[in-house]
């Protein structure tokens, strides 16, 4: 298995093929990956927003069987996005772990219009996720950006990823290991709906 220091590479440098244009040689085709059922090898794990502008694997130029990716509204880290982290570190050896946010992103909107404006949305299972959100971006009400709508949701944008990346670190006991004795990394980065380009920001 590469390093998580060699893999952060090759998704930078996707990326820039990417917001260049350029394609590299991997197809997706059936017969593009072996079949067997050991031969799962991905270099990096995915932790993203479910958003349909945010496809890892395209926007990061890579191929099947490169990533695991796990998406869900908001990139949040919830038992079963943990579990299945967990299980990609333990069964296939990959150092890295990407908490991949994105600009304008509806889940973050969502939570802070649900602080200012309670009770207007209806109950329903998206405020389990809303909740997940509430601690990392609730405190930057309180601040100056409070009159700037746009600079609010990018700072919230930025915190929720944070928080997201924390909790890898630290709520499992398994992952946190594994950090501990430089066998995994985890770092957060955002994409830009509007450049396509992914800013790397948090590194541990």
């Amino acid at each position: 298995m590469i390093s998580a220091e060699e893999s952060l590479q090759r998704l930078q440098e996707g990326n820039k093929r990417f917001v260049a244009g350029i394609r590299g040689n991997k197809k997706a085709h059936i017969n593009s990956i072996p079949k067997n059922k050991d031969s799962q090898n991905p270099f990096a794990i995915i932790l993203g927003c479910s958003d349909s502008r945010v496809p890892a694997e395209i926007v990061f130029d890579q191929g099947m069987g490169d990533l695991f990716v796990i998406r869900v509204a908001g990139n949040i880290v919830a038992p079963s996005q943990l579990g299945s982290i967990e299980f990609a570190v333990e069964n296939f050896g990959t150092q890295l772990v990407i908490v991949l946010g994105h600009s304008c992103c509806g889940a973050v909107s969502a939570t802070l219009d649900d602080i200012q404006h309670p009770g207007i949305q209806s109950h329903s299972n998206v405020f389990s996720i809303v909740d997940r959100i509430r601690p990392a971006v609730e405190p930057l009400l309180d601040t100056k950006l409070i009159h700037h709508e746009e600079k609010l949701l990018e700072a919230a944008i930025r915190a929720n990823i944070l928080a997201s990346t924390n909790q890898l670190r630290h709520d499992s006991p398994l992952l946190e290991t594994y950090v501990g004795k430089n066998k995994l990394k985890v770092v957060g980065a955002e994409y830009s709906i509007a450049t396509g380009e992914v800013d790397f920001f948090d590194f541990i």
